[in-house]
């Protein structure tokens, strides 16, 4: 199984930080966002990265570069200014994901779980297959819901990101800027999209007091002290 991390983002909320660096290079425990998930992605087979940029590519392209330092083989797919939001993007990069279902997470966040878990998935006759949080603070409103695996356009859960997807639902969308909840929705209807709760903790790291408490997880994560 491939992996293609979302990093393109502007990261609006994390400035001044993100003004001179990409959102996924800013660090919590000591380690970029971006390399705890190369870490983990790496320690449960899955070595083929692709990963997204549009703001501040090139400093995320220099500090990772083909991923050999890392264990680890990235294809980048680079968007003009301003990026192609997640649909756009995952489209914009099907050609460096192939015709098998891929794993997916967002460069932002900071997921502590086994990473197994989704690289064993397997997607059956579903489109796409995502993984929940509890309704999160930062997202009140809640993102979908479940009901008997199957997922529900009612708002109870918070969408973790974490998702895999058949290649050959994405290459439904347009080959442009767009974002993934209306596709979402339409695979909803169709009864084609099944979801879980997670099976460990999650951050979104959007703002600076959220960076703050992720960095403090991370590091007590990485020194054993949890």
């Amino acid at each position: 199984m491939k992996c293609m991390i979302l990093a393109a983002g502007r990261g609006e909320r994390l400035r001044p930080i993100t003004d001179r660096i990409p959102k996924p290079l800013v660090e919590a425990g000591g380690r970029p966002l971006i390399v705890h998930h190369l870490e983990k992605l790496r320690s449960c087979g899955i070595s083929d990265i692709v990963i997204n940029t549009a703001w501040l590519g090139e400093k995320l392209e220099e500090y990772l570069g083909n991923g050999e330092s890392f264990g680890v083989n990235i294809s980048w797919s680079r968007e003009l200014p301003g990026g192609l939001e997640t649909a756009g993007g995952l489209r914009h990069a099907l050609h460096l994901l192939g015709t098998e279902p891929f794993l997916v997470v967002n460069g932002d966040t900071f997921i502590d779980a086994d990473y197994s878990l989704f690289a064993s998935h397997r997607l059956g006759a579903m489109k796409a297959h995502l993984w929940f949080v509890e309704k999160a603070a930062h997202n009140p409103q809640g993102d979908f819901d479940l009901q008997d695996g199957m997922v529900t356009t009612d708002r109870h859960y918070t969408f973790s990101g974490a998702a895999v997807y058949d290649p050959a639902a994405i290459l439904e969308i347009p080959d442009e800027r767009q974002p993934l909840k209306p596709w979402f929705e339409k695979w909803i209807g169709e009864r084609k999209v099944s979801g879980e709760l997670l099976q460990g903790r999650w951050f979104d790291v959007g703002t600076v007091q959220r960076l703050r408490e992720v960095d403090e997880y991370a590091a007590g994560r990485i020194g054993g002290q949890n």
